[in-house]
């Protein structure tokens, strides 16, 4: 272990990750891992793991703050998890999503909402969803001098428009659209895009015809990287997951035995034991027995 309590990680993975060393990784063919995280100790966990990219997604609004959907997270919710993961992280790449309503209405609207999470959050980088409009938004971020990510395929801010949670690019027509929309926000500026719930077979077809990062979350494996929410990954979600969702540990089950556990100890009056509590000179407690007795003497 480190000074700090870190285990020791190898010279490459202590190098702070940018854009540069993200093109590197690229060049390279060496896959780049990204994650959400949506607080402090989430942010040293994947720090320490090794992670590159970690993504303070809007998914907190269902993960983290119990929404229905991502719609209703604002930007001043989002702020607060950005600036807590931020706290967190000393060597992986920051990035914010942008929420619904805080980007679409105009260049200068998207502009000053990734000003606020890079400012005051700290972010490296913003992520903002869809084509059309979100390609002029993104050329206007990358102009302000603030690195940008895109999110084609399934977009969950537009869930409602794209017919629910559902695949797409199944038709010729949608794969081609993905590819033009891909297309302009690399030219746009974007230094990264992800593809979600997207088949695997399209994105190997686009993610060929591009040379910006490409980060896959159900997508097939033809992308320079993955990204999953931490909640699913560490197995904390509950009910259905999505077909691409890996669960690679079971955090809600021994979470739920810790928490049971130390209820059933309280109540059964074996916690605290003596070992958990603090002590007090005798000739104190004696002085203090006595103080407290002529208090209570009757007049």
């Amino acid at each position: 272990m480190s000074a700090a309590g870190r285990p020791q990680a190898a010279a490459s993975e202590e190098r702070p990750v940018t854009l540069t060393v993200l093109a590197e990784r690229k060049a390279a063919g060496e896959p780049v891992v990204m994650v959400t995280a949506y607080d402090y100790p989430s942010a040293l966990i994947a720090d320490q793991a090794g992670v590159d990219l970690v993504l303070v997604g809007d998914s907190a609004a269902n993960v983290v703050l119990g929404y229905d959907s991502t719609i209703p997270v604002s930007v001043d919710e989002l702020l607060v998890l950005t600036k807590a993961v931020r706290r967190g992280l000393r060597r992986a790449l920051l990035v914010a999503d942008l929420p619904f309503g805080s980007y679409e209405a105009s260049d200068l609207e998207a502009v000053h909402t990734a000003q606020r999470f890079v400012k005051e959050g700290g972010a490296d980088a913003v992520k903002l969803e869809r084509g059309g409009t979100s390609i002029d938004r993104a050329r206007a971020i990358v102009a302000a001098g603030i690195p940008v990510v895109g999110h084609l395929g399934l977009t969950p801010q537009a869930a409602t428009a794209l017919g629910g949670y559902r695949v797409q690019g199944r038709s010729a027509d949608q794969a081609e659209q993905l590819l033009a929309d891909a297309l302009a926000l690399q030219n746009a500026g974007c230094f990264a895009i992800v593809f979600e719930a997207v088949p695997a077979a399209v994105t190997e077809l686009i993610t060929s015809r591009l040379d910006c990062l490409t980060i896959g979350i159900g997508a097939g494996s033809s992308t320079d990287g993955q990204v999953l929410v931490w909640h699913d990954l560490l197995g904390i979600t509950q009910g259905s997951l999505a077909k691409f969702v890996r669960t690679f540990a079971d955090v809600h089950t021994e979470t739920l035995r810790g928490v049971t556990a130390y209820a059933d100890a309280v109540r059964a009056r074996e916690f605290p034991a003596a070992e958990h509590t603090y002590a007090i000179p005798a000739d104190e407690l004696a002085d203090l027995t006595t103080r407290l007795a002529r208090l209570t003497r009757p007049a």
